[in-house]
């Protein structure tokens, strides 16, 4: 018997259908991917096995049965028990499925308390035992701490041990390793076969990322449009596809160098910095701190990119925000000639229009109350003020360079994929047409052919309007593409510098070998 059986599953929002008379199976102890781009209609399909999916203005029918069990329309009760028990999922984003409110030891706990009756030491032990097998670095002292402590990796593998829990027969991953650098994505994969082998676990992939796919999966299913296009075995997929969309995906690697430019000014000049948070330490206790980032220095020319490469925690996305004063920090900060360390939060305002950033997750950096035309307009409103037509216009012109419909500008976030959601935050970033941009992970949540979209995107504005890239990101297909030169960091120190093409080719630093190893995930 399969595991889970779906048949004719069709699922329309507000009267739209977006996933076409869809039938599939999952059979035990095997690994399923579901393959395509973002907005096809994986999630949604991935939601429907657990019936999440909002009840206002959804219609779902067609038939989803586990150990022959039919779940739509199934009650209440019933799904309870089976949810995060024997059927658990791995979310997207971490930041938005993690409550904000509670600490990780409790979260986790929680789950542990309603499946499996464990509680107070049993419990915590069991906690650190899923810390320590995530990749979590000092777990006992990550109990206490809060989402928003956590760097993007480190949410994303809190998710997983959650899932993980209660060893389920099931494991729907939706992206899990979106937002962990190539190590650690080597580290969960083999974490997911393993336990896959050790349990008898069955998995449900959803992934754009095909290497990903390529290294753990039984079968593969290739959805475009809310429909499959093509089902086979992996390696039968990967050697001889049959579908042109199947061939697409497989093209989309991003690949090239970062384009050729000559000497020019140096725009940004970053010396000795360092950044430290205060860890504990009450009235009447030592207080202790994290440098989180030791001691770096960098400098960035007009027109080029530096590519800024680490695992989870080195400290990538710490720098970047010190550098544009988002976070105290001590050393010099040089830009186009101005020494920005020494300025205040006022003084500095006249230099945010110059210095822009796309953070990694655009779901918590976008305002769910505001459109998509209002969000993009905002820094136009406090920077560069103009008439409404003027500003709609721009607007307009803004969400065609990143491959969006105008027309959707009167929507809200919540209304786009995770991929459509990061190109809203680069539009925003890219009207005020800075010198300047910090992209962090700015394509994390897209699938490979978008990223090779945003890829050229960039790489074209950049061109157009000499642009200047501070690129952070665990992709290194992605920074090869992009950076012209690049530095390492591992633990607030960069252990190695230099030409983008010639760390690529010849990496002097056993960490550096190691990412470059990792990148490959064989398997």
């Amino acid at each position: 018997m399969n595991l889970i059986e779906i048949r004719d599953l069709c699922v329309a929002f507000n009267g739209q259908t977006v996933v076409h008379n869809l039938s599939l199976d999952v059979r035990p102890g095997e690994c399923l991917a579901l393959v395509g781009e973002s907005g096809s209609g994986k999630s949604v399909t991935a939601h429907s096995i657990l019936q999440l999916l909002p009840e206002a203005g959804t219609s779902t029918t067609g038939s989803v049965k586990y150990r022959g069990k039919e779940l739509v329309g199934a009650p209440a009760a019933t799904l309870q028990k089976l949810r995060g028990n024997r059927i658990a999922m791995i979310f997207q984003e971490p930041m938005t499925s993690l409550n904000p409110l509670h600490s990780i030891e409790k979260q986790i706990g929680e789950t542990l308390l309603l499946h499996k009756g464990l509680g107070g030491k049993a419990a915590q032990a069991r906690i650190l035992e899923l810390l320590d097998m995530v990749g979590i670095q000092k777990p006992r002292e990550r109990l206490k701490a809060y989402p928003h402590q956590l760097s993007g990796g480190q949410r994303q593998r809190v998710m997983i041990a959650m899932a993980l829990a209660c060893e389920p027969e099931l494991l729907i991953a939706d992206e899990p390793t979106t937002a962990l650098d190539v190590t650690v994505q080597r580290k969960i994969l083999l974490l997911l076969k393993s336990l896959q082998q050790r349990l008898g676990m069955s998995l449900l992939l959803i992934s754009h990322d095909l290497n990903l796919v390529r290294s753990i999966a039984q079968r593969v299913c290739v959805m475009h449009a809310g429909e499959i296009v093509e089902q086979a075995e992996c390696q039968a997929l990967f050697n001889a596809p049959q579908h042109p969309y199947s061939r697409l995906l497989l093209d989309a690697e991003p690949a090239g160098d970062a384009l050729c430019s000559e000497e020019r000014e140096t725009v940004l000049q970053v010396e000795d910095l360092s950044v430290q948070f205060r860890l504990g330490g009450g009235l009447f206790q030592r207080k202790t701190y994290l440098r989180a980032v030791d001691g770096i220095s960098l400098s960035v020319q007009r027109g080029k990119t530096l590519g800024i490469v680490g695992e989870s925690g080195s400290g990538k996305s710490t720098l970047g925000q010190a550098i544009l004063r988002l976070l105290d920090s001590h050393g010099s900060i040089r830009f186009q000639g101005q020494a920005l360390d020494t300025l205040n939060h006022h003084q500095m305002r006249p230099w945010r229009k110059q210095m822009q950033v796309v953070f990694q997750d655009p779901y918590g950096s976008l305002s769910p109350r505001m459109s998509v035309q209002q969000i993009i307009s905002e820094g136009l409103e406090v920077h560069a003020p103009c008439s409404l037509a003027e500003r709609e216009a721009q607007v307009i012109q803004v969400l065609k360079d990143v491959g969006l419909d105008p027309a959707s500008r009167h929507r809200y976030p919540h209304e786009f994929s995770g991929g459509q959601r990061q190109r809203i935050a680069i539009a925003r970033a890219l009207v005020l047409k800075p010198a300047l941009m910090l992209l962090d992970e700015p394509t994390s949540a897209l699938d490979r052919t978008v990223q090779k979209q945003v890829v050229a995107l960039l790489r074209e504005l950049q061109e157009k309007y000499g642009l200047t890239y501070l690129f952070i990101s665990h992709d290194l297909a992605v920074v090869r593409a992009m950076a012209h030169d690049m530095i390492v960091i591992k633990e607030g120190k960069v252990v190695e510098r230099g030409a983008s093409h010639d760390v690529f080719e010849s990496p002097q630093h056993p960490y550096t070998k190691e990412l470059m190893a990792a990148a490959h995930i064989p398997l």
